[in-house]
């Protein structure tokens, strides 16, 4: 929901009345430097601050509650994915863009169920990031157009075919619960380890999951768990 508080701020933006308080979370100084060059060659743009973990981020963004973050999805301590999930649910006028090497369609899922406004490869940074930041400043958001035609495909093949070909009713308790921790990124021990079996009983239900489903490679069972809410 859009409030007059956000409306103003958009207003400001587009008529140029003030800068986008940006903070940069990155745990590599050589590309937050990098960016901050980048950046701060547009009058558009002041970058306030920057953090080299997810923890370190939310303290930041806290103290100077800024329009946008820019952040890194793999970071110490906290990583990027949760510390975007706490800022929004401390500072919901606060923005975020992931900005990432993760090209994966299933990260950027993972980004927008974790609060981001848009998904940025970081090899296209240079071309798409003031596009994108302008964007989520008029209170959109932004994933590259190659990203929304794979995703519009999807859906549409979704729509034509459905579930019904691979449904999730046939999957066991245990089996939706690991095929939520696969899509979560863990490996088959992390997994044996959370759930306290066998790595051997981990490969047997992963093996269960694919013949039931149908679905072999990876980030399509990890969009599958994610369309069914397996993932946390």
């Amino acid at each position: 929901m859009t409030t007059q508080t956000d409306a103003t701020e958009t207003a400001d933006f587009e008529a140029g009345n003030r800068r986008v308080r940006v903070i940069l979370a990155d745990d590599h100084a050589i590309l937050r430097s990098g960016l901050k060059m980048l950046l701060e060659t547009n009058p558009e743009i002041d970058v306030v601050a920057e953090a080299s973990d997810g923890v370190e981020a939310i303290r930041i963004a806290r103290e100077l509650q800024p329009d946008l973050v820019i952040m890194d999805v793999t970071m110490p301590r906290v990583d990027g994915l949760a510390a975007t999930s706490e800022i929004r649910r401390l500072l919901p006028q606060t923005r975020v863009l992931i900005l990432s090497m993760n090209e994966g369609d299933e990260w950027l899922f993972k980004a927008i169920r974790a609060g981001g406004s848009g998904y940025v490869y970081k090899r296209a940074a240079e071309d798409e990031l003031m596009v994108a930041i302008r964007e989520i400043m008029r209170g959109g958001t932004y994933v590259r157009e190659s990203t929304q035609r794979n995703i519009v495909r999807d859906a549409m093949d979704r729509w034509e075919h459905g579930d019904r070909n691979h449904p999730i009713e046939d999957l066991t308790a245990r089996e939706k619960e690991v095929l939520g921790h696969i899509a979560s990124g863990l490996t088959n021990q992390e997994i044996a380890d959370k759930l306290v079996i066998s790595v051997r009983t981990v490969e047997t239900h992963r093996s269960h999951i694919i013949d039931k489903l149908g679905i072999r490679k990876r980030s399509e069972l990890v969009n599958y768990a994610l369309r069914k809410g397996l993932v946390d």
